[in-house]
C-alpha cells in the first residue's frame, strides 16, 4: 500500500453509524400497539414562543402497558400540549386530568400494523440510501487517488475495505427492520 494515501475509515463508519441512530430514532416513534415515552419524542409544543419537545414541558410516564400519561409543569401550556399531540399525527386522543394529560394506546388492527410495517420499510431504506452516500464519498476519494497515481492493487484493497464496511451497515439495517415488523405484527 502507498503510504501518502489514507482513507478516513473511521470518519466513514462514524457517519454510518449515525444513520443507524436516525433510523433507531424513526423506529422508536412507530407505534406498535404498546405504550412507550419515546413515540412522543417527534412531538414539539409551541411553549414560551418557541417550539419545545414534549419532555421539557412536563414528565412523560408509562404507568401500564396500554398508557402514557404526561404530567405538564406548567397549567397554562396543557392546553397546547394536548393540541400538539393531537395534531401530531399519532392517532391518540388525549384526556386531561388537571395537569395530567392521558393518552390511551389502542389496540392496533391488521391494516394499521401492515401499514406501519411499509412506513418501517421506508424509513430502513432512508437508512440504506444514507450509507451508500457514504460509501459513494468513500469510493470517490479512492478514484481521486488513483488519479493521483494510486497502484491498481491500492484502490482494490481499500475498495474492498469500503465494501466490507458499507455490507457489514446495510446488514445492520436489515437485522433492525426485521426485529421492528415482527415487533409491529406481534398480536
Amino acid at each position: 500500500m502507498s503510504d501518502d494515501f489514507m482513507l478516513d475509515t473511521d470518519d466513514l463508519e462514524r457517519r454510518m453509524s449515525g444513520a443507524i441512530g436516525s433510523l433507531r430514532t424513526e423506529f422508536a416513534s412507530l407505534r406498535t400497539g404498546r405504550a412507550s415515552a419515546s413515540m412522543l419524542e417527534p412531538v414539539m409544543v409551541d411553549a414560551y414562543g418557541a417550539m419545545t419537545p414534549i419532555n421539557q414541558v412536563g414528565t412523560v410516564n408509562v404507568p401500564e402497558p396500554r398508557m402514557v400519561t404526561i404530567n405538564v409543569w406548567d397549567k397554562g401550556l396543557v392546553g397546547k400540549v394536548e393540541k400538539a399531540i393531537r395534531e401530531s399525527g399519532l392517532g391518540i386522543n388525549p384526556q386531561l386530568n388537571g395537569t395530567i394529560i392521558m393518552l390511551p394506546i389502542p389496540e392496533l388492527n391488521e391494516e394499521r400494523r401492515r401499514d406501519l410495517t411499509k412506513v418501517a420499510g421506508q424509513y430502513a431504506e432512508n437508512a440504506r440510501v444514507s450509507i451508500r452516500n457514504v460509501r459513494r464519498d468513500g469510493m470517490d476519494q479512492i478514484k481521486k487517488a488513483k488519479a493521483d497515481g494510486m497502484s491498481e492493487d491500492d484502490q482494490k484493497f481499500w475498495e474492498t475495505e469500503v465494501q466490507d464496511i458499507t455490507n457489514r451497515f446495510i446488514s445492520q439495517i436489515d437485522e433492525q427492520l426485521e426485529t421492528k415488523q415482527a415487533e409491529i405484527m406481534q398480536v
